[in-house]
């Protein structure tokens, strides 16, 4: 399987939630790839930089040095802008952060793990896994 971790997993982590490390100590144990998407890294470090959390940060560069960010590609962004076109066609509405996250999973073939599986549910073609469900 090929994994892209939501900002809130990686939150679950950091945090040492036992059923989300459970499911990534799984995925990894598989082979399984993993990777974080440019957008969640953005959205960890402007955290790391609002409030300190020197712990939690270096657990953080751990992660990234082990699984690699992706990369923002002129084909995500295109695809984003449809994602926001057809929710809001459908009267659904998604922050942009999210739409990139989603438009960047489904460009590159990743299943997201999520908490928020019913804030992604209206994203077609978006694969969706929660480990802590």
């Amino acid at each position: 399987m090929k994994y892209a971790l939501d900002t809130n997993v990686i939150v679950s982590i950091l945090h040492y939630f036992p059923k989300v490390c459970q499911k990534f100590d799984e995925a990894v144990e598989q082979g399984d790839l993993i990777i974080i998407p440019p957008i969640v890294h953005y959205e960890m470090r402007r955290g790391f930089l609002y409030k300190s959390a020197p712990k939690k940060e270096i657990a953080y560069q751990i992660l990234t040095n082990r699984y690699s960010i992706g990369k923002m590609r002129e084909e995500v962004l295109e695809r984003a802008a449809k994602i926001y076109a057809d929710l809001y066609r459908k009267r659904f509405t998604v922050g942009d952060a999210d739409i990139l996250i989603a438009a960047f999973c489904i460009i590159n073939d990743y299943t997201l793990v999520t908490d928020n599986t019913n804030h992604f549910s209206n994203i077609d073609g978006l694969q969706l896994m929660n480990w802590n469900g």
